[in-house]
């Protein structure tokens, strides 16, 4: 099994906190490498800052997109680029977005699936899902897909089991509600490349103490026990 990145979002309930930018000096110095944040909770100028600081402290940044409508997503999307961003995440409008993104080192993972309300919601069969990540894996300029497993109501593992093994060429991120070591060792079982964890870090919902460098750490046991 090989080991998931843990990507921090520094996010609850799908919008970047207010106070972001001062959580970034704890996760690096506690090891985390992947860091993320999402296009709605902060105006540009701040999310400016918080690039700007995630990149200082030699981390990975990572934007993921959540909003629902086209005009919302390209306007964030755009953002990303003028950020700087390593990696986008989420969207739906997979082939104005690639546009967009043509000529940069930005590396691309939309959703999979149909995604609705805010926090996102995966809806649809399993069937249905695995064939969209097939065919967004299959265009060129998708470097990978994002996940919204744990945000789905029917077999979680069977779904992530089926697209990890679908779409085998292109690394797939488990993003959402993962909230317990459990949920962790799943996405891991089933193949995922990495997994994001925001809310649950913030609101100290693991089985440690809350602040957050510990709440960190017992995540990234969790990803060492693997």
């Amino acid at each position: 099994m090989i080991r998931p990145d843990f990507i921090f979002m520094l996010t609850r309930h799908d919008r970047t906190v207010e106070n972001a930018a001062d959580l970034v000096e704890t996760a690096r110095a506690a090891g985390v490498r992947h860091i993320g944040f999402k296009d709605i909770g902060l105006p540009f100028a701040a999310l400016q800052a918080l690039a700007s600081t995630i990149r200082q402290a030699g981390a990975k940044i990572y934007l993921e997109v959540v909003s629902l409508d086209r005009e919302s997503e390209l306007r964030s999307v755009r953002a990303g680029i003028a950020l700087g961003v390593d990696y986008l995440l989420g969207g739906t409008h997979v082939d104005d977005v690639l546009r967009l993104l043509e000529g940069t080192t930005i590396r691309y993972f939309p959703f999979p699936g149909r995604i609705t309300g805010h926090p996102s919601i995966l809806e649809g069969p399993e069937a249905e899902i695995v064939r969209s990540a097939v065919d967004l894996a299959s265009r060129p300029g998708v470097h990978g897909l994002d996940l919204l497993a744990y945000r789905f109501t029917g077999d979680v593992p069977s779904l992530m089991r089926r697209i990890c093994e679908a779409v085998a060429d292109k690394p797939v991120i488990v993003a959402g509600s993962l909230d317990r070591a459990e949920r962790i060792r799943a996405a891991a079982a089933a193949g995922a490349a990495g997994f994001t964890v925001g809310t649950a870090v913030l609101d100290g919902a693991f089985p440690a103490p809350p602040d957050l460098a510990r709440q960190i750490a017992y995540i990234q046991t969790t990803v060492r026990q693997l």
